[in-house]
């Protein structure tokens, strides 16, 4: 099929677009700015992006990955504007397009924060939304604004919702946590007993895979992980091993750590690394069939291998 990807030159985009093309699918690169030849570049992403060079050439399906996104906590509640602007008006006027040039399906990758943060039992499908940062909500508001499209147009839209995404070409807190862990720094996490989901970019792409193929995909809406859910002090012990470090955990009281995010302005981001947030995939593997064809470790193995050679580079 011919499949057009958004946000092509990004984390998830390459990994998606080397495996379509591997699969033999013919694969349309959209960009903001272009990284190679073939690349399309659409520019801005806003309720006002003109899409007609790369929908008018017979297009099948569409992955939307492009927005934007706080690439790390001291990104979170800034330029909310810019958020709703990009991702919830820029993706309907997308979808809009979309359904007028006939695309069959339109998969969207929203985020689990979308129902909100810190809930103690894994978040379910249907829950309630709880979106509790502008980034969320402009996911949240696309989402509504995606499946009212598809009531009016037909186009099947499939929305998943995935957890931190890890793998090799990271960026953000997780390359930090790496680099933290690399130096052995001391880490202050060692009575935490939170439990997080993750998912490793190789699963993330799998699953994508299967929402454009699968009949059973349409109108729905996935939570996707790895299947393995590590409080933080586990996630930091399992990169340790991958990098064949000693994890250095200091067991500082959680009282404290509370209070030193509030003394340095960071108490959301504090509150967001002490608490829980996990998810059930049950409904994705009942209803697709979808199992995450790697496991953690393999996930932490391929990840410090790349970072082994940015550094080496480096």
């Amino acid at each position: 099929m011919k499949v057009l990807v958004t946000g092509a030159n990004g984390l998830v985009g390459q990994a998606l677009c080397a495996h379509l093309n591997q699969s033999e699918h013919q694969v349309i690169r959209a960009v903001r700015t272009a990284s190679k030849s073939w690349d399309v570049v659409i520019g801005d992403l806003d309720d006002k992006t003109d899409w007609s060079k790369v929908l008018s050439s017979d297009v099948y399906a569409v992955v939307h990955l492009a927005g934007k996104v706080p690439l790390s906590s001291s990104a979170y509640g800034v330029q909310a504007n810019r958020y709703r602007q990009v991702n919830t008006l820029g993706t309907a006027n997308f979808a809009r397009q979309c359904a007028n040039y006939g695309v069959k399906r339109f998969i969207f990758v929203s985020t689990v924060k979308v129902l909100g943060e810190g809930q103690d039992d894994p978040y379910q499908i249907d829950n309630l939304a709880m979106p509790a940062d502008d980034y969320a909500i402009s996911k949240w508001d696309a989402e509504q604004m995606l499946k009212q499209i598809s009531d009016e147009t037909g186009m099947e839209v499939v929305i998943l919702r995935p957890p931190l995404v890890y793998g090799p070409g990271v960026k953000g807190n997780f390359l930090h946590l790496m680099k933290t862990i690399d130096k052995g720094v001391p880490l202050p996490f060692g009575l935490i007993r939170n439990q997080r989901s993750l998912i490793y970019l190789g699963n993330l792409v799998d699953s994508i895979c299967s929402c454009l193929t699968h009949p059973g995909a349409a109108g729905k809406t996935f939570l996707v992980s790895d299947g393995e859910d590590v409080s933080t002090p586990e996630l930091v012990r399992r990169i340790a091993i991958a990098m064949e470090r000693c994890p250095f955990l200091v067991s500082v009281p959680i009282s404290l750590i509370r209070l030193t995010g509030i003394l340095l302005g960071k108490k959301a981001a504090v509150n967001r690394l002490l608490s829980s947030l996990c998810v059930d995939i049950t409904p994705v593997k009942e209803e697709l069939g979808w199992i995450p064809p790697y496991t953690m470790e393999e996930g932490l193995l391929a990840t410090v291998k790349w970072y082994r050679t940015v550094k080496a580079i480096e």
